[in-house]
């Protein structure tokens, strides 16, 4: 996959895509992620890239010409998905994360100031993601988490595909807990089914820890899950042990 990140601060990227999963899959091939400097598409000597708004108001507004050369000059195809990171965008989910791993090409737009003229959103723009209900100073840690949260669904990004597939709303549900060593930590005692030995009993004992935990923490997302008859049953179970 190919992830170009049009950004006017590329150097808050330059430590999380030097470090660990990330790191490794670029050094790989797995993927190739490219910062584009907006002001090197503009055309005057300040390399300004904002303006004030029209209709008055405060702060600046990032210019429509340079954000349009810069994605002109990646050459996308009509499979690319270019994408605005935005408050107002589609809030980013598991869901919407898998979708983006199919994809060859992704542009992500970094907004910044007051926002990017929305002759962008409306011209160029084909998916506007939020990563949740608060604003922050630009779209540049929400292009990192996109591109952590989609690079990682690659095949072979990570070495056991099994570990994502547990992840939390990989499947729709919140992930069962983890243990490892010591067995007693404070006073408090690794599950003994954990340590039985029997995956049978394993298996049903953390697809029960993660019904419940979704059942109480995040019910909503129960709706959508991949609930089957067991499933049903282990909830019943669960609402009657209270």
């Amino acid at each position: 996959m190919r992830i170009d990140i049009l950004t006017l601060f590329p150097g808050m990227f330059s430590g999380p895509l030097s470090e660990s999963l990330l790191k490794k899959a670029r050094e790989k091939g797995l993927i190739k992620i490219n910062l584009i400097n907006i002001r090197d598409f503009t055309e005057d000597k300040h390399q300004t890239t904002d303006d004030s708004p029209y209709g008055g108001g405060p702060g600046m507004v990032m210019k429509p010409e340079p954000i349009y050369k810069a994605v002109s000059s990646l050459n996308p195809k009509p499979t690319t998905r270019i994408i605005l990171m935005c408050p107002a965008g589609e809030t980013l989910t598991q869901e919407k994360a898998k979708e983006l791993a199919g994809c060859e090409h992704l542009v992500i737009i970094c907004g910044h100031y007051e926002g990017v003229d929305d002759r962008i959103r409306r011209n160029l723009v084909t998916d506007e993601i939020s990563i949740g209900d608060y604003v922050l100073t630009g779209g540049e840690i929400p292009a990192l988490v996109l591109t952590d949260c989609v690079s990682r669904l690659i095949p072979n990004v990570i070495k056991e595909e099994e570990s994502f597939r547990r992840d939390s709303f990989f499947n729709g549900l919140l992930d069962y807990p983890s243990f490892t060593k010591p067995e007693k930590f404070r006073e408090d005692e690794v599950p003994a089914v954990l340590r039985s030995g029997h995956h049978e009993a394993i298996d049903r004992f953390r697809r029960m820890e993660s019904l419940e935990k979704t059942l109480f923490r995040r019910p909503d997302l129960l709706v959508n899950a991949e609930i089957t008859e067991e499933d049903k049953d282990l909830l019943e179970q669960i609402v009657q042990k209270g």
